[in-house]
């Protein structure tokens, strides 16, 4: 990356908030905190399955349908409508990462920011409502808007015409990698958010900024 973008676009889910609570949902439910991140992985697995197909699915449905099938799975057959309406209204009401609020604080001064998510524009709002950082952001985008979920290159393009900008001016910052490479090869410039010290995969594009958390990313975009 040679210069400061025009506008930051974030990924919401897991970038911006944290899903650690969605461990002690899962617990309430009947089922180990471990199965949070297959859960996670394989909602967005079949999202992305769908998108490559042509559809354009609704996140929520995915989840809960996957939540119900999760369910009955460990806790054999019946009615799980409580235990999934459980999850997923924790799910919708998750905290931001710690460093978050002052990352968005210090980015804010930096350029425009919006959001691009694969879940709803509504979550994305009360989050940052809640976390009082709503006001920093020009814009709050869906894919539910776009032909197809990231990373296919028409989400990214979506964001751009939104924002009337050139793709290539535009900074896309996650924790995914994969969301990384489909913005990088839509032409975006990228950040990766490693708060865990994880080892970025060799067989995706690297990020053009690898920064521990968001102050990190501030610092490094004020420097250039």
């Amino acid at each position: 990356m040679t210069s400061r973008p025009a506008a930051i676009i974030f990924d919401v889910n897991e970038t911006l908030s944290d899903m650690t609570p969605l461990g002690d949902a899962f617990i309430d439910a009947g089922m180990s905190a471990s199965l949070v991140r297959p859960w996670f992985a394989e909602l967005l697995r079949d999202g992305f399955a769908l998108t490559t197909t042509g559809d354009n699915p609704t996140f929520a449905d995915i989840a809960t349908d996957s939540l119900h099938r999760l369910l009955r799975q460990t806790s054999g057959p019946g009615d799980h409508t409580d235990q999934v309406n459980h999850i997923m209204g924790q799910f919708k009401n998750l905290p931001l990462h710690p460093d978050t609020a002052p990352g968005l604080s210090a980015l804010s001064q930096i350029t425009e920011l919006a959001t691009l998510s694969n879940g709803a524009t509504s979550v994305a709002e009360q989050l940052l409502n809640r976390g009082n950082v709503r006001e920093k952001f020009a814009q709050l985008l869906s894919v539910q808007n776009a032909p197809r979920w990231k990373p296919a290159r028409e989400a990214y393009d979506y964001a751009a015409d939104e924002l009337n900008q050139s793709v290539n001016q535009l900074l896309l910052v996650a924790v995914h990698p994969w969301d990384i490479h489909g913005a990088n090869a839509a032409g975006m410039q990228t950040a990766w958010i490693n708060r865990t010290g994880a080892s970025y995969p060799t067989y995706f594009t690297p990020p053009d900024i690898e920064a521990g958390d968001l102050s990190a990313l501030a610092d490094k975009l004020a420097a250039r």
